[in-house]
């Protein structure tokens, strides 16, 4: 009986220790998504302290920037030169905005996941690192490839890293916030109301324009070129996952 009753003190004893470590892992995320944020943020309010912020961009079908299609663009390849994405034609696309030092890079591995699942049926990920957000990827191109296969054994491509944002962002990027602005964070995300209360003290009017927000936001393409979904990186990556596999 004695011996029962140890066995069972330490089976207790691993299960608050094994709940304690996931306590602490979401801790860490968490923090590290706050950290980014706020650095973020300063940096915004001091550049744009007199700024008056962006109007909303309002698709116009008679504007020529919606009468164009995804791959009629290019991204920028490692070496510097343009990727015309116009050898994606036919494909259903998941276009992202990453970083290796975020709270949110773990999902990497489950971006992964959905392209093991589905790229023989004609889907692809377009992975553009970018550092604007928290200066959360501060590697060069090598490095943060390198990163990536080692620690997500990513097989999709990866592109240069580049603005998504601002006066030198990719005009594939100016395209795709054109067609799908910012709608908000998941609701059902924890995070959402620590990430809006942070950036209504920073910046009042960021829900007025369709900038990206955050590192990981994510644009669904279908086969045709369109953009039908834009995803947060608070949305969930079952959502996305559920997104792309009615497309194919």
């Amino acid at each position: 009986m004695e011996e029962r009753k140890i066995q069972f003190n330490r089976k207790s004893l691993d299960r608050r220790k094994a709940k304690s470590k996931r306590n602490i892992i979401s801790l860490v995320v968490l923090l590290a998504i706050l950290i980014g944020v706020l650095i973020y943020l300063s940096k915004f309010a001091s550049d744009n302290k007199n700024a008056k912020p962006s109007k909303p961009e309002i698709a116009n079908t008679q504007n020529d920037n919606n009468m164009k299609k995804a791959t009629d663009f290019s991204l920028i390849g490692k070496n510097g030169e343009p990727v015309s994405l116009s050898q994606y034609t036919g494909k259903v696309l998941l276009i992202v905005n990453t970083a290796t030092g975020c709270g949110f890079t773990p999902q990497y591995e489950q971006l992964e996941a959905i392209y093991k699942k589905f790229k023989d049926k004609g889907f692809e990920i377009l992975d553009v690192p970018c550092n604007q957000f928290g200066n959360q990827t501060p590697g060069t191109d090598q490095e943060v490839t390198e990163f990536c296969q080692l620690h997500y054994g990513t097989d999709f491509p990866q592109f240069k890293k580049s603005d998504v944002n601002g006066p030198n962002e990719l005009p594939l990027y100016t395209w795709l916030k054109g067609q799908k602005g910012f709608e908000g964070f998941d609701a059902d995300n924890k995070l959402t109301p620590i990430l809006e209360k942070m950036f209504d003290e920073k910046n009042p009017g960021w829900r007025e324009n369709s900038d990206i927000k955050w590192n990981f936001t994510k644009f669904l393409v279908d086969r045709f070129g369109n953009v039908v979904a834009r995803f947060e990186p608070t949305h969930s990556m079952e959502k996305v996952e559920a997104a792309v596999a009615e497309l194919l």
